[in-house]
């Protein structure tokens, strides 16, 4: 057998019983939700898949889990915009409010359809109440999906939870609205002096970029993700959750004859990370 089937076969492993609760909202096309379950088991996190209906009619309550992943789809099939039906939706049926979740010290984590989500709930990046939305995540410069893989820097001057330690990173990009958007100059200054945003796009030289392909969607400033000034909220438009296992990278061949392939899939970096703090905080 292989060493990538033989990786992949591997069973899962059980979370413990005091293992920090995700939630995972899933329904109406939304479609990350298996891989990301499995890499918060792999980080010794206890996902529970709930849909989105039963959410919004209160049968789970927010304060029972440690964190929520809004997770990577076409939410309504991307109807208005990139998560703006799923927005409105959980604005305005959500018992207690995802805003009220992160006050009460969890943590909210939204993977590319998510941080289209957050961005339009006007929980990114959540400054001085954010009574108005200030950030969008729209249209791709090229005007078209794209499905690859690109570079990541991590700011160690982030305050953001999730990407302590973080220096390079590969992951997977698959979305046609990854382009982050400011509503002024004078918020993109901001966001920069204060250090929310965790994440940038970086050529193979490792310098921040707007050019295609190691910019797939143009951002201005090279911003992959953001995150809110606690750090306890972050958005991103790469796949973490699908960099689980070293054997997934498409270079997985030449690093293991090179030496270079890691032991475990680079982007649990990320879920690891929550879970450190989740364990931390209780």
């Amino acid at each position: 057998m292989s060493a990538a089937r033989e990786a992949t076969q591997q069973t899962t492993p059980m979370p413990l019983p005091d293992a920090p609760r995700v939630l995972i909202p899933t329904g109406f096309g939304l479609n990350c939700e298996v891989e990301t379950a499995h890499a918060c088991r792999l980080a010794g996190l206890a996902p529970e898949l709930v849909h989105i209906n039963d959410l919004a009619a209160g049968q789970v309550r927010l304060s029972d889990y440690g964190m929520v992943i809004l997770i990577g789809g076409f939410s309504f099939g991307d109807h208005l915009g990139a998560g703006k039906v799923l927005s409105i939706r959980l604005m305005t049926r959500l018992p207690t409010s995802l805003a009220e979740f992160v006050d009460g010290g969890g943590l909210l984590l939204g993977i590319c359809n998510g941080f289209q989500t957050l961005s339009k709930m006007k929980l990114l990046p959540r400054l001085d109440g954010d009574a108005v939305q200030t950030v969008t995540v729209t249209n791709n410069d090229r005007g078209r999906f794209h499905d690859g893989w690109i570079r990541l820097a991590g700011n160690p001057h982030s305050p953001c939870v999730f990407t302590r330690g973080l220096d390079r990173l590969d992951l997977p990009v698959r979305h046609g609205e990854g382009k982050v958007v400011t509503s002024s100059p004078e918020l993109t200054r901001r966001l920069e002096e204060e250090n929310l945003v965790p994440v940038t796009y970086v050529d193979p030289d490792g310098h921040p970029t707007e050019e295609f392909p190691y910019n797939p969607n143009g951002s201005p400033g090279a911003v992959a993700g953001l995150c809110d000034p606690t750090g306890h909220i972050f958005g991103l438009m790469p796949h973490p959750e699908a960099y689980h296992s070293p054997y997934l990278h498409p270079q997985w061949p030449q690093q293991l004859r090179s030496g270079s392939l890691p032991d475990k899939g680079p982007g649990l970096l990320i879920f690891n990370n929550a879970a450190d703090y989740l364990r931390e905080r209780k």
